[in-house]
């Protein structure tokens, strides 16, 4: 699991915040914050809002998909793609253009076809939890 200090959407004063409440991986974020009882109580402890635990959870499902390196994080970014929900609002298609074009730009190898659909069937079945 991925540590909360690779969310690029979450400011250095919840980081520190959160890591007071025991939570040092986006594992244990998305675990903490499973619900949407949870995310409340998680952004009352934190000082954040529900909407601000969103954004971070976002994210973090990102992160956990499988096959996910560090650096494809910074590939997705360049594509616009900062979320699981950025990824599920586009077809396979314009995903898969948008991850290549990102590569050329960052000048590096860009996924695999079996990488990007399955991380693009991930976030859907995801999405459908």
């Amino acid at each position: 699991m991925p540590p909360i200090t690779e969310l690029s959407r979450i400011e250095p004063v919840y980081l520190e915040r959160l890591e007071k409440q025991g939570i040092f991986t986006t594992g244990i974020l998305l675990e903490v914050s499973e619900t949407p009882a949870r995310r409340q109580y998680l952004a009352d402890h934190v000082d954040a809002s529900p909407n601000d635990v969103l954004v971070w959870r976002d994210e973090a499902l990102m992160l956990n998909l499988a096959a996910f390196k560090p650096d494809d994080h910074q590939l997705f970014v360049q594509a616009g793609v900062e979320g699981l929900r950025d990824m599920l609002a586009l077809p396979l298609d314009e995903f898969r253009v948008r991850l290549a074009r990102a590569a050329r730009e960052l000048n590096v190898e860009p996924p695999d076809d079996l990488r990007t659909v399955i991380w693009y069937e991930q976030a859907h079945t995801l999405a459908e939890e």
